[in-house]
């Protein structure tokens, strides 16, 4: 009796484990269309000016920063551009 409660337990867990042990892992691809969004290895790219948009009845200061995001595989460093947006005062 006490095999036939276990049994469909054990099952699951074997067919768990299959699935789990058959995924091979997905390589990652560190590309990207727009370099002024991403880039890999080197220095840290210099930041931009900050700059404001007139947005019609209000202004945007844009302001954007190179920072560390981490590493490849192999090493290099993945920079990514933060932006940071303030209304300002149109002047």
């Amino acid at each position: 009796m006490p095999l036939r409660r276990c049994l469909p337990v054990v099952l699951v867990a074997a067919a768990l484990v299959a699935g789990c042990a058959s995924n091979s892992t997905i390589a990652p691809r560190y590309t990207t269309e727009n370099p002024d969004l991403l880039r890999i290895g080197g220095e840290r790219p210099s930041n931009p000016d900050v700059r404001t948009e007139n947005a019609g009845s209000f202004c945007m200061e844009i302001t954007e920063r190179w920072n560390d995001h981490g590493r490849t595989p192999d090493g290099q460093t993945l920079w990514a551009k933060d932006t940071m947006r303030k209304v300002v005062p149109c002047q």
